[in-house]
C-alpha cells in the first residue's frame, strides 16, 4: 500500500473524519491510536502525510491538547523519530519512562509505546520505519538537534514525495523508499554520507532552497552552502553534476532571473547599477555582458523595448526571454 493524504479538519466530528481517511490510507500497519474523550471532543487538526510501503511520514498540527489511553501504541519492530517544530510533544515508555521534546529537538524511539501527548498547538513530523533500517536499540530514547542539515535534508525529501508519490513507478517507489531510509540514519548518525548517491537529488534541492534564501548575501557560495548544510564542497559538486549543473551556474542564473524582474517592474525607481549591486554583479559592465549572453540585449535594451512594448500595447512582441504577464503561453 502507497499514498498520501492532506486534510485540514475542525468541528464536531473532525476526530471520525481524521480517524476514516488515516485508516484508509494507513492501513493496520500504522493502526491509529485511542484517544481520551477529551482530545476527540476538542479534536482539531491539519495533518499531511504518505505511507510508502513499510514506512509512514505524517506532518501532523494539532489545535487542541491531546493525549492516548488504553493499550500501548505503536508496533515493537518499529522506529520512531519525532522532529518537534512548536509546541511540546511528550510520550511514555512501558516500564513507566517519560521523555519530552520541545520545539527544535527530535526524539528517536524503538519499540511500543505506553502513550504519547501533544500541547496545544503542538507541530510535529513524525517518521516510522521498520527497526532494523535505523538500528537504534530497543527500549532506547535518544533526542537530538531538531534544526540539523540531516533534518533539514529528509524534511525536504519527504515534502518532495508528497508531491510526486502518487505518480511513481515500482523502480521510483524503491528509490524515494530507500532514500528516506539512507536520510533517516544521517539524522541519527548525525552526518551525510558523502559515497550515498541516492542523497544526491535531495542534497541538490536543500541547497537550491538555501542558495534561494541568500540570494542577494555577497557571501553566497558553494562553499557557504556546503557549510551550512553540513557536507563538503566535493559531494555537493557531485550532487548537481548528476543534474549536468553546477551550483555556481544555478545561484547566476537565479540572480539574473531575480534582476530582469526587476528591470521589467513597473513604475521602476532602481538604475540598472543599482539592480546590478542587489543581485551581486560585479559592475554594471559585468552585468551587462553576463544579462546580454542570457537574453540577447543589454539591460538597458530588453528593459527599453519592454516599456515601447507597453506603450503602443502590444503584447506579442515582447523582448526575448520574457516571460510576464502578457506574454505568449508557447502552446
Amino acid at each position: 500500500m502507497n499514498g498520501t493524504f492532506s486534510v485540514h479538519l475542525s468541528g464536531a466530528d473532525a476526530f471520525g473524519e481524521f480517524a476514516h481517511e488515516w485508516r484508509s490510507r494507513m492501513g493496520e500497519t500504522f493502526a491509529l491510536a485511542r484517544f481520551s474523550q477529551e482530545s476527540v471532543a476538542g479534536f482539531g487538526a491539519r495533518s499531511r502525510g504518505f505511507r510508502l510501503r513499510d514506512a509512514m511520514f505524517n506532518r501532523f498540527e494539532n489545535t487542541a491538547a491531546l493525549r492516548t489511553v488504553g493499550p500501548g501504541v505503536g508496533a515493537e519492530d518499529h522506529v520512531r523519530l519525532w522532529i518537534v517544530h512548536r509546541g511540546t510533544w511528550r510520550f511514555g515508555e512501558p516500564g513507566g519512562a517519560e521523555h519530552t521534546a520541545p520545539a527544535g529537538r527530535i526524539l528517536v524511539q524503538t519499540g511500543k509505546l505506553s502513550h504519547f501527548a501533544a500541547a496545544p498547538r503542538t507541530a510535529v513530523r513524525m517518521l516510522v520505519l521498520p527497526a532494523a533500517e535505523i538500528r537504534h536499540g530497543r527500549g532506547r530514547t535518544a533526542s537530538g538537534e531538531g534544526g540539523s542539515a540531516e533534518v533539514r535534508l529528509l524534511t525536504a525529501h519527504a515534502a518532495a514525495l508528497h508531491g510526486t508519490l502518487d505518480g511513481l513507478g515500482p523502480a521510483g517507489l524503491d528509490a524515494a523508499r530507500e532514500t528516506l531510509a539512507e536520510l533517516a540514519r544521517a539524522v541519527v548518525r548525525g552526518g551525510v554520507d558523502d559515497a550515498e548517491p541516492r542523497l544526491s537529488p535531495v542534497l541538490a534541492q536543500a541547497a537550491r532552497d538555501v542558495a534561494d534564501r541568500w540570494l542577494t548575501d555577497p557571501g553566497l557560495s558553494p562553499t557557504a552552502v556546503a557549510r551550512e548544510l553540513n557536507v563538503s564542497v566535493r559531494t555537493l559538486q557531485r550532487a548537481f553534476a548528476r543534474e549536468g549543473r553546477s551550483l555556481s551556474a544555478y545561484i547566476r542564473e537565479r540572480r539574473l532571473d531575480e534582476a530582469r524582474r526587476a528591470l521589467l517592474a513597473p513604475h521602476r525607481r532602481a538604475t540598472v547599477s543599482e539592480i546590478a549591486a542587489r543581485w551581486q554583479f560585479a559592475d554594471g559592465g559585468h552585468f551587462a555582458r553576463v544579462f546580454r549572453a542570457r537574453y540577447g540585449r543589454t539591460p538597458t535594451e530588453y528593459a527599453a523595448a519592454d516599456a515601447g512594448a507597453a506603450a503602443v500595447g502590444d503584447r506579442t512582441e515582447r523582448p526575448a526571454g520574457f516571460t510576464g504577464p502578457g506574454a505568449p503561453s508557447g502552446r
